[in-house]
Parts: structure tokens; sequence; C-alpha cells
């Protein structure tokens, strides 16, 4: 089975961390996805989950809401 991507379809790099405000991918990663192997899809997708979830620490306003 193939691993999905992550994109979201809104393809706005964060210049502050480098990241997708979509999917938190670095612009090298959406490059290579399409030629990564399921292995490398899922280190990815390890990544960006460790990137989202971090940046619910950063982002939250005093409520608990994401600011995005």
């Amino acid at each position: 089975m193939s691993v999905e991507s992550p994109c979201t379809n809104v393809c706005q790099m964060n210049p502050a961390t480098g990241y997708c405000l979509g999917c938190f991918r670095t612009l090298a990663e959406i490059t290579a996805w399409s030629r990564l192997d399921d292995a490398g899809k899922r280190e990815i997708l390890r990544a960006v989950a460790e990137r989202e979830a971090a940046s619910d620490l950063f982002e939250a306003d005093s409520s608990g809401a994401r600011a995005r």
C-alpha cells in the first residue's frame, strides 16, 4: 500500500521555519516525495508529526486554540 501525501493544498512556506504552513514539510521533502519509497515517506511523516506538535505548543493562544 502506498503512503499518502500529507499535502493539504495550502502550499505556503513559512519563512521563519522553512516549513509549509499546510503540511509542515520542507521544500526538499516536498520535491523528493514522489521519488521516495514508502519507508522514506514514513520518515518524513514522522518528522512532520513532530513539527506540527511543536507548532501547537508555540502557536496556541491563551484559550488553547491554534493560531494559524
